[in-house]
């Protein structure tokens, strides 16, 4: 295979390097396109552009793969734990049992939010956008850790062991503190617990009433979080590399990234799937209807939480927390109308060649957003959990930026479609 690609320009003819990544992902190097021939790539929305090289996770949307350093989403999920995974997404390596133990003891230990930050809480209205809030306060941690916030990528990565793992622990403990904050209750403070069961504790304990843990609701809370781990350079993974490339300190990069992440395509899609159930209930249907009419193309009955952008075949990620959706609602034995239309709907997914011909098979979105409704968590805490989970591979992702000596600062190209150059008019004259 050759390991150039010629471009034909006017009449010039420009050899440009191809890159082999480690599962023979190919990619043209224009990287000094610009710079020989005055061309730029014009790629809308970078679906085409490799912004980076990488280590951390390969994604094949085309036959349903992804794999953390190496390792299949299946393996991690029937096998490690949230915090296990985070380790290896973070550091490149499964820890040993010293590892484990050193990585668990710094969590624990990054747990509580300091006492004047709880304080910020009194400033938010009650009806505040919960990412917002976390946002906010992942922003704020900077300012309470300026040893770990130094801009400095030398000195921030001397400290970066334990920056991650204030960030992990903290995101976590802020987020039970706004779902808290919303249902004005008191804060219920992190104890001893596994990561899962402590974030169920802070979120639905009483002062003189610990949550009683249910093993198969802290499985299914334990695998929905590791199953948003690390998901490549999606939009906000790409907006921590694009912020943290200017230097900006890691605190940052996250609270940017979080920002990103609540857009309702992308980290608010579970949230659009509880209200595409709420809005088909109202109406009075039990999902026949609607399945009918988006067959037909009624744009407005979209089918939220289903097919995605990357994935052409199913989402692994679906399959996994599809099963556990399944035994979570039988060990609970809900009875839930919008659950009863949510499996209505993946029935026909599943098994009607209009949506399986489309490939609109349910993606983790989907199966998200009802599990967490199963669990007791209101659908405005959705997008919070979801960011809760993905703190590990934005981590990581900022972590390679600065570790990369050779690393500029991200710095997109345009095809400028404005006036051309024009004159001042007084204004008399306008």
């Amino acid at each position: 295979m050759a390991n150039t690609a010629t471009l034909k320009l006017e009449d010039k003819e420009i050899t440009l390097p191809i890159l082999i990544g480690s599962e023979g992902e190919r990619a043209i190097d224009t990287r000094k396109l610009r710079a020989d021939t005055g061309y730029i790539c014009y790629d809308q929305g970078y679906g085409n552009t490799g912004s980076c090289e990488s280590t951390i996770t390969y994604l094949d949307g085309d036959n349903g793969i992804l794999r953390h350093r190496g390792y299949p989403i299946e393996q991690l999920a029937a096998h490690s734990n949230y915090v296990e995974t985070a380790y290896l997404v973070i550091y490149g390596e499964l820890p040993n049992a010293e590892q484990r133990l050193k990585f668990g003891k710094l969590l624990r230990e990054n747990a509580t939010v300091a006492p004047q930050m709880q304080k910020f809480f009194d400033a938010f209205p009650k009806d505040a956008p919960p990412m917002v809030m976390l946002s906010s306060m992942v922003g704020a941690l900077a300012s309470y850790h300026p040893e770990l916030a130094t801009n400095n990528f030398e000195t921030d990565l001397k400290n970066f062991d334990q920056s991650a793992a204030v960030l992990i622990s903290k995101i976590r403990t802020i987020g039970a503190m706004i779902y808290r904050h919303q249902k004005g209750l008191p804060f219920i403070f992190p104890k001893d617990l596994p990561f899962a069961d402590n974030f169920l504790h802070m979120m639905f304990s009483e002062p003189y009433e610990d949550y009683k843990i249910i093993p198969e609701v802290s499985h299914a809370l334990n695998l929905l979080l590791l199953l948003h781990a690390d998901h490549e350079q999606n939009c906000s993974t790409s907006t921590v590399r694009m912020v943290g490339s200017s230097a900006a300190n890691i605190f940052t990069s996250l609270s940017s990234g979080i920002g990103a992440l609540s857009g309702p395509l992308h980290g608010g899609a579970n949230t659009a799937v509880m209200q595409m159930l709420q809005s088909i209930h109202d109406e009075g249907d039990d999902g026949t209807r609607f399945v009918e009419a988006a067959k037909q193309g009624n744009k407005s009955n979209r089918l939220m939480g289903f097919g995605h952008p990357v994935y052409r075949n199913y989402d692994p990620r679906a399959t996994i927390i599809g099963k556990a959706c399944d035994e979570v609602l039988a060990k609970l034995g809900i009875k839930d109308p919008l659950l009863d239309i949510a499996k209505r709907l993946e029935h026909a997914a599943l098994n009607e060649d209009y949506f399986i011909s489309r490939k609109l098979y349910p993606n983790v979105d989907f199966y998200s957003g009802i599990i967490m409704r199963a669990l007791g968590i209101p659908t405005s805490m959705f997008t919070v959990i979801f960011a809760i989970g993905r703190a590990p591979g934005q981590i990581a992702n900022w972590r390679e930026v600065a570790s990369n000596a050779k690393g500029r600062i991200y710095r997109p190209r345009q095809i400028f479609n404005g006036h051309p150059q024009r004159d001042y008019t007084p204004m008399n004259l306008r």
